[in-house]
């Protein structure tokens, strides 16, 4: 009975419009992907089913390469606009206290998630939904915060709220540390996702860089498991190694040193709603302790 109120035909497949939304705006069909929760080829399929329906070319240039051609970018303003709306009236819609946090995965494991249950024994009315943030965003739609490490060129934004400064050091196995002391680093184990961690480093701390031979792995989680192996040394952020290193499970034999960078929360609700805002206020508390019990 509701057809003719639906204009049947005249809008393209909604999926087709979310895929290309997301790829035009993230410029990767592989960051689409993450964020929509499907494939690759799916987020090309569907794209590629949409510029047939509209009968226009979305984007253009070699495959690895692709950029929005001057239709793709029309479309994509409006689309990221509506997108957003929708996402908006959602939020306000909903009746239960809700706090969608997209975060860095290392962050997640290692110093989020087991900081959770103290949150939700102060606050078991709200409930709070994590979600993986892409490496290098600094957005996500459904996220009311982004949680993540940020430069120093991005503490300024007006919805960037610092939780506290960001020190970094360079951590070892215990055992390592004698030789690591020495000036024999050994290997060198770095994240793919920070290759600049030990230039960083030896720039903050106004040490030479280490040389030697490299194992570079996914994320600082996974170099943070290496190091506690005793398979290298390490450069990471206070924050994620603080409870290792308080046991005695790393040693840090050169301290920590400010990089200028922070743990920051990225708000993407002006102003965040009641529950978001304790929330928010609560993680600035947990970073601020972990913060104080830096070592110099």
């Amino acid at each position: 009975m509701f057809d003719n109120l639906t204009a049947r035909g005249r809008l393209p497949s909604l999926n087709g419009l979310r895929a290309f939304e997301a790829m035009g705006r993230t410029g990767s069909a592989t960051r689409a992907a993450g964020e929509l929760n499907v494939t690759h080829s799916a987020v090309s399929r569907q794209v590629k089913a949409l510029e047939a329906a509209l009968g226009v070319r979305l984007f253009e240039g070699p495959r690895h390469r692709l950029a929005l051609t001057s239709a793709g970018r029309d479309l994509l303003a409006g689309l990221t606009t509506g997108f957003d709306a929708l996402e908006a009236a959602v939020r306000a819609t909903r009746r239960d206290r809700e706090v969608q946090v997209a975060v860095n995965a290392s962050l997640a494991v290692k110093w989020l998630i087991p900081r959770l249950p103290a949150f939700e024994r102060l606050h078991p009315g709200i409930a709070v939904h994590l979600s993986d943030l892409a490496p290098h965003a600094t957005g996500q739609r459904g996220a009311d915060l982004v949680v993540r490490y940020l430069g120093v060129e991005a503490l300024d934004r007006e919805e960037v709220e610092v939780l506290a400064p960001n020190r970094i050091g360079l951590v070892c196995a215990p055992g390592l540390a004698p030789s690591v002391i020495a000036g024999a680093i050994g290997t060198r184990l770095a994240a793919r996702t920070h290759p600049s961690g030990w230039a960083d480093w030896a720039a903050a701390a106004g040490q030479p860089e280490a040389r030697g031979p490299t194992r570079t792995l996914a994320h600082l989680h996974f170099v943070l498991d290496a190091a506690l192996a005793g398979l290298g040394a390490a450069v990471l952020p206070w924050t994620i190694v603080a409870d290792d290193v308080t046991a005695g499970r790393l040693a840090a034999p050169f301290g920590f040193v400010p990089d200028g960078g922070a743990l920051a929360a990225i708000r993407t609700g002006e102003p965040p709603v009641r529950h978001v805002r304790t929330f928010l206020d609560w993680l600035r508390a947990e970073a601020e302790a972990s913060a104080a019990q830096v070592e110099p």
